[in-house]
């Protein structure tokens, strides 16, 4: 890495850390391409997160710890960070491997790419034992933590606790989890599936003043920025809900051709001269 560019990414990243330390909440939406990285940074987002949902769809692959290589991902990651100003953060999954040095591994691979900062969780990606144990979960943690600590800037950790999205809407256990990913020296904290105001504000509180990152555009909940800002929220992201969104135009124009025989969703489609334009500034 020559000096230009780790300055670059110290710079990012300390733009990143800063997000988490003033006051107010903020959005970190996620591309699924460069493309769609670049879309959001013109629309004057400070900060990206890729989704791994969004990668695998992107491939044509379900989303799944054994769909998509750390290769891969790898990859991906470096096509959004090169594509955009903006720090990006990034979903590293369960560190692509079960032992605390591949956490290790994978930070520091995803940090030689450009990244301001990442999650690490604690799903197994096991169907019959989705969620680690413990103490097992908490070393994986540390040895995450260490490893941010050993690199040229200050990346940005995010450790998630998954019971939620296992079938395990355990609250007691994921704050237990959550308090010692915090104790280990994770930056951020982080639940996804938390749906409501209950849950989330307990959440919340037991962490203080550490930041919270809830997930927004999920089925069953419908809370506002300035609601989630009431309750404490620092960070919320919206995962897959954007290549979802941009897949179900999509759907609706297919079908519309398939079964009308008709091209009406042309009119709600965005102007090719609009696209080019914008994607034309990017390239001068």
């Amino acid at each position: 890495m020559n000096t230009s560019t780790a300055h670059l990414f110290e710079a990012k990243a300390n733009e990143f850390k800063m997000l988490h330390q003033r006051p107010g909440i903020f959005v970190i939406p996620n591309p699924w391409d460069a493309g769609s990285a670049r879309v959001l940074e013109t629309l004057g987002f400070k900060a990206l997160a890729t989704t791994s949902a969004g990668l695998s769809f992107s491939l044509g692959k379900p989303d799944g710890h054994a769909a998509v290589t750390r290769e891969e991902t790898l990859a991906h990651i470096k096509s959004i960070v090169n594509a955009t100003s903006l720090p990006v953060s990034a979903d590293l999954e369960n560190g692509y491997g079960d032992e605390p040095s591949m956490c290790a591994e994978t930070i520091v691979l995803a940090a030689s790419v450009g990244l301001s900062g990442g999650s690490i969780e604690d799903a197994t990606g096991n169907h019959n034992n989705p969620i680690y144990p413990f103490e097992f979960a908490v070393e994986r943690v540390k040895a995450a933590v260490k490893t941010v600590k050993e690199l040229p800037y200050p990346f940005t950790l995010t450790a998630r606790a998954e019971n939620y999205l296992h079938g395990r809407p355990d609250l007691n256990d994921t704050i237990k989890r959550l308090e010692a990913f915090a104790d280990a020296g994770a930056d951020v904290l982080f639940a996804p599936g938390l749906k409501t105001r209950h849950e989330i504000e307990t959440v919340v509180k037991a962490l203080a003043p550490k930041p919270v990152n809830v997930i927004m555009g999920i089925s069953g909940v419908d809370f506002s920025l300035a609601m989630l800002e009431d309750i404490g929220v620092k960070r919320v992201s919206i995962g897959s809900s954007l290549v979802r969104a941009a897949y179900g135009a999509f759907f609706r124009a297919v079908e519309e051709i398939l079964h009308k025989g008709t091209f009406n969703y042309a009119a709600e489609a965005k102007p090719y001269a609009d696209l080019n334009k914008l994607f034309s500034n990017f390239n001068k």
